[in-house]
């Protein structure tokens, strides 16, 4: 049998979730795992579940994984293993199989704030509400993936960049940079860069988006450097901040 024996996340058209995460990275990944285990019922939407957790590497050998972390769970599971693929795996049924998380493949390209609720609207036409929304879309804000000469719309090869969200974010008055990022060539894989959008400092008090209420941000997305640990760390201290604020079955 696949899937928590007893979910309570059980959505039907117009269900409220307590969080709606946007992107499943790392962030949003070690998010939606922390607040689900919490009792909250959360949303996870990504544009590929294939990639659900996705690291920068194709191993795991020397991640610095911090304790605590679903990530550094499996990776103990696993160890000695350092296999990337096998990882991944593991990772992701461990996702599949939390009670509290709703997994959905789609592509978020609005944010409309209401009293009590952030509605989402999707390429594919359902709407999706919750009483919080995070924005952990990694570097796909107007991702482009350039390789030598090549350029592809998109924060990394065969995943859609966020165009329309990073336009409607725009729209509500919040102020976008750019940023760029690197990773070295892997297995005869030539490098390539990455350029997006995250907000400016400016329109961000911690993780929340202060154009909004009801949306934060965490992990690439945000302005400046990270890493593994640090990403991580991040959304174990936004699940604490949320779930300070109350947001299980509010």
């Amino acid at each position: 049998m696949f899937g928590p024996l007893t979910p309570r996340s059980q959505p039907q058209p117009g269900h409220l979730y307590d969080v709606a995460v946007v992107g499943a990275g790392l962030a949003g990944t070690e998010l939606a795992w922390r607040l689900a285990r919490a009792g909250a019922d959360v949303l996870l939407v990504s544009q590929a579940l294939d990639h659900l957790g996705n690291l920068y590497a194709p191993t795991i050998d020397g991640a610095d994984f911090p304790d605590g972390s679903v990530f550094a769970q499996i990776r103990d599971q696993l160890a000695p293993d350092t296999d990337g693929w096998t990882f991944h795996r593991q990772l992701k049924a461990e996702i599949e199989g939390t009670s509290g998380i709703h997994l959905l493949q789609s592509t978020v390209t609005e944010l409309d704030e209401t009293e009590g609720e952030i509605v989402l609207s999707t390429w594919e036409g359902p709407k999706l509400r919750a009483r919080q929304a995070v924005l952990a879309v990694g570097a796909f804000l107007k991702g482009r993936l350039l390789i030598g000469d090549s350029m592809e719309e998109a924060g990394r090869l065969s995943e859609v960049a966020y165009d329309f969200l990073a336009d409607d974010l725009a729209r509500s008055g919040v102020f976008l940079i750019g940023a760029e990022a690197t990773a070295a060539g892997v297995d005869g894989a030539p490098p390539y860069d990455v350029r997006f959008l995250t907000p400016a400092p400016g329109e961000l008090d911690g993780f929340v988006l202060t154009r909004f209420d009801r949306v934060r941000a965490v992990g690439r997305v945000l302005p400046g450097g990270c890493s593994y640990r640090s990403v991580l760390e991040d959304a174990a201290r936004l699940a604490d901040a949320l779930l300070a604020l109350g947001v299980v079955g509010a």
